[in-house]
């Protein structure tokens, strides 16, 4: 038995803490210390394995200082073939359990990551400490639940999110509907089914999963009661008892039933990069906040939220964290040659947004990995609460990919399903924001050849050639999720005639070489749709926290 299944049932709150949520003490000092040492470690199994050596390129670092100088970032690219095809040999340590993303559509199917004894043996900590501070009201003030029950509605083991169900339920008697083993041989949409059903039955004592399925769930509530299979109900007397409950919940409360009538959750904890889009309604159809969870399968958990339910705090022993200053980012967006310069932690300032970068400790793959995710530090530390380290939201992707947690599009997939439409276009650009509070992926298009369409027939056109090439949800899950929160992730705005051209003057004007004359055709800042004739007056701007993920868990 762990320890901390012995504290939980001995009932003891503050050495619970202290070993799962004892980070949030640390002041910012003990925080690098705690960096810098397990730094140290992980150089050294780097120096001692092949792929060590080869995403270093041969450089043989002895301090920090100069494995930030010598060591180059990388990318998932730097990892192939080698961890695509899952060879044990050469990593920095055996690996116990192998996870995957749902990878780069067009591209790849997954991108596979190691997860070696001592990440796996951190990890216990940390997830339970997830599930203390989704239920907490402060510091030592939560409940101790033994063997709670959970409603499962995210993706299961092999992603990382699956992985993590898995030790909650392995180390401490964590009950799933359905359970992960269940969940990992069902379709989506049939394993939210039977989960439903098992939760309506014996109850639920909080939720593990993506935002938007909770929002799905909550929609599909609201849709009224009446969809319930009257037989199934039948053959399930506490289901029943459960729902006629409800049904007069709901009736004195004067709204349509919804899950926070069924269920009095303890506690919810979520990962995606829209979790903030989605907090006020999850609060409104669930009864409480979500704890937004930042993670994604190369790096597991990096920051988590605490009981304000506001920005998130660093985590400080699964990953070295640095941070590429944003005009860093759009000199080497402009010129790949460039090498960005990083910051530490201890160096980041209040209001800057930084794209993130990682190296796994303890015996992990990742070195100084671009996760393609711009952060925001909202605050050095969180006076309210005593915390004294650098507070953080998820601002968006920094790279060409657009993450909208059912669909990750990369500018090949948008660009290929614009091509298919036969539409003819000038040129493009796109980032993801926040429209009517949902999530989209707003495509700014120029029609050629006097050609008269209009922008919502546009945008169904060009998703309809997205579901037909897509390798991510099936086309009955996104056809589920159109129904249930009516998930239509193409926007349109078509820009007047001569937009991109007006650019290219503009941008020659200020002295930008041939090669930087054109917009990206993903993610560009709001200056340079500016000067392609975008008003921003009634236009949300780009947000995930309005806002991803871990997070997804990506």
């Amino acid at each position: 038995m762990s320890k901390i299944r012995e504290l939980q049932k001995q009932g003891k709150k503050e050495e619970l803490w202290q070993i799962c949520c004892g980070f949030l003490d640390l002041s910012l000092e003990q925080f690098m210390a705690i960096q810098k040492q397990l730094l140290l470690e992980q150089i050294e199994l780097l120096k001692r394995c092949e792929l060590g050596r080869k995403v270093m390129h041969g450089t043989m670092p002895d301090t920090i200082e100069e494995f930030r100088e010598q060591v180059p970032l990388t990318t998932y690219k730097d990892y192939c073939p080698e961890l695509l095809e899952k060879r044990e040999k050469g990593l920095p340590a055996k690996p116990v359990r192998w996870i995957h993303s749902s990878g780069r559509s067009g591209e790849y199917p997954f991108k596979w990551i190691p997860i070696s004894q001592r990440i796996w043996d951190e990890m216990s900590s940390l997830t339970y400490g997830v599930s203390i501070l989704a239920s907490c009201k402060g510091r030592n003030d939560f409940p101790i639940i033994l063997n709670p029950k959970l409603l499962y509605a995210t993706a299961p083991a092999p992603y990382a999110t699956g992985i993590m169900a898995a030790k909650l339920e392995e180390e401490f008697g964590f009950k799933y509907f359905p359970s992960p083993q269940e969940a990992e041989q069902l379709p989506f949409m049939e394993r939210l089914d039977k989960g439903f059903w098992q939760a309506l039955s014996d109850g639920v004592d909080g939720f593990f999963g993506l935002s938007i399925i909770l929002v799905a769930i909550g929609e599909q509530f609201k849709q009224g009661a009446g969809t319930l299979k009257l037989s199934k109900l039948l053959l399930n007397p506490k289901a029943m008892l459960r729902l006629t409950k409800g049904l007069i919940k709901s009736k004195i409360a004067k709204h349509p039933m919804l899950p926070k009538d069924l269920w009095t959750l303890k506690g919810i904890s979520s990962m995606g990069t829209d979790s903030m889009v989605y907090k006020e309604k999850i609060k409104e159809m669930w009864g409480v906040y979500p704890l937004d969870v930042y993670g994604s399968t190369e790096f597991l958990i990096v920051a988590v939220q605490t009981w304000d339910h506001d920005s998130m705090t660093f985590v400080p022993n699964l990953n070295l964290l640095e941070f590429i200053p944003e005009k860093e980012h759009f000199k080497w967006q402009f010129d790949h040659s460039y090498k960005p310069k990083t910051l530490l932690l201890d160096e980041v300032e209040v209001g800057e947004n930084y794209e993130l970068i990682i190296t796994n400790f303890h015996g992990g793959a990742m070195v100084r990995y671009r996760t393609g995710d711009m952060v925001r530090i909202t605050a050095l530390q969180n006076k309210k609460l005593g915390i004294n380290i650098p507070q953080m939201v998820f601002e968006r992707r920094a790279d060409d990919l657009i993450d909208l947690g059912p669909m990750r599009l990369t500018e090949k997939t948008i660009w290929q399903a614009i091509e298919n439409t036969n539409i003819p276009y000038k040129d493009w650009t796109a980032r993801k924001e926040i429209i009517d509070g949902t999530p989209v992926v707003h495509l700014y298009l120029e029609l050629k050849d006097n050609y008269i369409a209009s922008e919502k027939g546009i945008a169904t056109a060009i998703y309809k050639e997205l579901k037909k090439s897509y390798d991510g949800l099936s086309p009955k899950d996104l056809v589920n999720l159109e129904r249930l929160i009516g998930f239509k992730p193409i926007d349109v705005t078509l820009l007047p005639e001569g937009a991109f051209a007006n650019y290219m003057a503009s941008r020659q004007a200020e002295g930008a070489d041939l090669a930087h004359l054109k917009p990206p055709h993903i993610n560009p800042p709001e200056r340079m749709l500016s000067l392609l004739g975008v008003k921003f007056k009634g236009i949300p701007k780009v947000s995930a926290h309005a806002e991803v993920g871990v997070t997804a868990s990506r």
